[in-house]
């Protein structure tokens, strides 16, 4: 028997296929749950998967589709999509090569134009790295900013979000040391927008409350530990409440995240990387999710990398893939027009 057509179908792409992806995809997808929730089509290669399978000892029949709406979408078979043809034994390599590069960028760039064109209603991705995109010609540094860029999308931000606690951030990849130049007002109020919109429209938070953290110790201490909370911050959080937004801040960074934990805000807009990331990574160290704001597709990843040092020995967990899959099925059941 066939699955309600009123779930939604889910595209998963592959990853890079030297690391933990098709591992953790089949291990996810070993999980029934799933199947009451969504209807997951995997976006990669069949000899991978049936690597990974015969590594895993896990027997599933693989029905390979040109078009998700061929999909059987029972517990017992791997709907694919089988866009790469690697017939490599990826346990024999130590990273990613041109060949595998260059198909895991396909699969990604597949799954965003099916979710372009309503043909999947969200997409799952599995870790890349920025050396297998280099290696592919790539110009992009990540998912992200090759998604940005496929779909158009000019204002974005990446959201680690778990069900305790829900982190944006306003600089992702720099230097700590450039942190504070690369803050502007309009930067952090454009995160703040996208913030309250995607809680509204995604998760189904009828009155968003969201906390900012400040950038200095103690918020800066009335300017005492410098200036960017009253000069940069602070304004924004003004002009942000001015538009509607029920927003708190800027917040002393060592303790909003408890008070975000604890349900005080729905979501915390943090300054940098770090700020953010390590109180997330502590309490949602395996089951945490990525999903980007803005795009006009639903996008949700793994919060970790490609695990090249524990790739294709079958120890891989893939808590962090499953909570991916989920949140894209709930936020394609709760998406609202943007």
């Amino acid at each position: 028997m066939k699955h309600s057509n009123t779930l939604p179908i889910i595209g998963i792409t592959m990853g890079d296929p030297v690391g933990i992806g098709p591992e953790i995809l089949i291990k996810a997808l070993n999980d029934p749950k799933l199947y009451a929730l969504c209807k997951p089509v995997v976006i990669g290669d069949s000899h991978i998967i049936k690597q990974a399978l015969k590594l895993l000892n896990v027997t599933r029949h693989i029905n390979i589709i040109d078009d998700p709406r061929q999909g059987n979408y029972l517990f017992n078979t791997v709907d694919l999509m089988d866009i790469s043809d690697i017939d490599m034994d990826c346990s024999d390599l130590s990273g990613p090569t041109i060949e595998t590069g260059t198909a895991m960028q396909d699969y990604i760039i597949k799954g965003i134009n099916l979710a372009l064109n309503n043909h999947i209603s969200g997409l799952v991705t599995c870790p890349i790295t920025k050396t297998a995109l280099k290696l592919a010609g790539s110009q992009f540094h990540g998912h992200t900013e090759l998604l940005a860029h496929r779909t158009n999308t000019k204002d974005y931000a990446m959201m680690l979000a778990g069900k305790k606690l829900k982190v944006v951030l306003v600089t992702i990849h720099i230097p700590l040391s450039q942190v504070s130049a690369h803050l502007t007002i309009e930067g952090i109020i454009k995160k703040i927008r996208l913030t309250h919109t995607s809680l509204k429209k995604r998760f189904n938070i009828k009155t968003p409350k969201i906390a900012v953290a400040g950038l200095n110790p103690h918020s800066g201490e009335d300017s005492m530990f410098g200036r960017e909370e009253e000069d940069i911050i602070a304004p924004a959080v003004r002009l942000a409440k001015e538009e509607g937004i029920k927003v708190f801040g800027p917040l002393p960074p060592d303790t909003v995240f408890y008070q975000a934990v604890n349900g005080w805000y729905d979501a915390v807009v943090s300054m940098y990387h770090d700020q953010g990331l390590i109180p997330f990574k502590l309490i949602h160290f395996k089951d945490g999710v990525n999903t980007t704001l803005g795009l006009p597709i639903i996008r949700t990843s793994v919060d970790h990398g490609t695990a090249y040092d524990i790739a294709w020995q079958g120890i891989a967990d893939p808590s962090s893939l499953i909570e991916a899959i989920k949140m894209a099925a709930f936020q394609a059941k709760n998406k609202k027009p943007q």
